[in-house]
């Protein structure tokens, strides 16, 4: 098999950018940002026939090109079955089921699972489906992926501006107050969510289950259950957020991505999609039509 070898002309930019930032995603070999970093360290990027660097900036006409010796490449592939919940050229969204990582170094992953379950694009810039946010292992729900390199820079965008809506559920555990805000920094940065009390049941081991909203203003590493644990009202499930003798295990953490609302970067589409609660949440709470 011959090398991967890949070109992309760049079209004008407006400022300078560093190559590291506008190359993610446009080579179908390189879909994460982590790749393209070590593709640049191993030397398999040129522009305009120089060896790039992660200190390279990008202007505007430039070629760039990858060159990947095969032996590299990963030979296996994961079959997944993902169900898609909306997909066009552009973008999709998938459901995440509990128990696989978004992406990252392990061969068991979404982003391996996407190519054989999302259509290949056929504009210009197609490139390898890539998630474009994470969730965590145990946590269900809806994914956004971009089909094409400028997509997924576009949804980057979206995402450090704020401008995607992200609505999860989760069950608590206690009485808690029916609606508030937390502020409580996590890992020494500014942390915000906001919770709503949707219904609550009684318990006999947990005294008051609560299936509640959640609307995270920002996207710090397990916000949403660092943040109920903080006062005292942790996710049913979680082994690493906890009260002493409060545990329940074997039934995963109960915490669900069910919504994201945002505009289509490409056609200006107002978004909003949904995917509804998994079954064991109805089974706490069979009559709850939140979604």
């Amino acid at each position: 098999m011959p090398d991967i070898i890949e070109t992309h002309t760049v079209p004008k930019q407006i400022a300078p950018i560093r190559l590291q930032e506008y190359g993610v995603g446009i080579f179908y070999a390189l879909p994460t940002k982590s790749g393209l970093k070590k593709a640049l360290k191993k030397e398999y990027i040129r522009v305009n026939g120089v060896i790039a660097s992660t200190a390279t900036f990008i202007k505007g006409g430039e070629v760039i090109e990858l060159n990947i010796p095969v032996a590299t490449t990963p030979q296996k592939q994961l079959i997944f079955k993902l169900k898609v919940l909306f997909e066009d050229e552009y973008l999709a969204l998938v459901h995440k089921p509990a128990g696989i990582l978004v992406s990252g170094n392990s061969f068991y992953t979404i982003a391996n699972a996407l190519s054989q379950n999302l259509k290949l694009s056929t504009q210009s810039d197609a490139t390898k489906p890539q998630p474009v946010h994470r969730l965590d292992y145990a946590t269900t729900g809806v994914l956004l992926v971009g089909k094409t390199s400028k997509a997924i820079r576009a949804l980057n965008k979206l995402f450090e501006d704020k401008a995607i809506q992200k609505t999860y559920y989760a069950i608590t555990i206690g009485e808690m107050d029916k609606e508030g805000v937390l502020n409580e920094p996590i890992d020494g940065k500014k942390a915000s969510s906001v919770y709503k009390v949707v219904q609550t049941a009684d318990s006999p081991r947990f005294n008051k289950l609560n299936l509640v909203q959640l609307e995270p203003q920002t996207g710090r590493r397990h916000q949403l259950r660092k943040h109920l644990f903080g006062i005292g009202h942790p996710i049913l499930g979680d082994k690493e957020y906890f009260l002493k003798g409060l545990v329940l295990n074997g039934k995963g953490v109960y915490l669900h991505a069910c919504g994201l609302k945002f505009i289509h970067p490409i056609t200006n589409e107002a978004m909003e999609i949904k995917d509804p609660l998994p079954k064991k949440f109805l089974k706490i709470f069979p009559e709850s039509e939140v979604i």
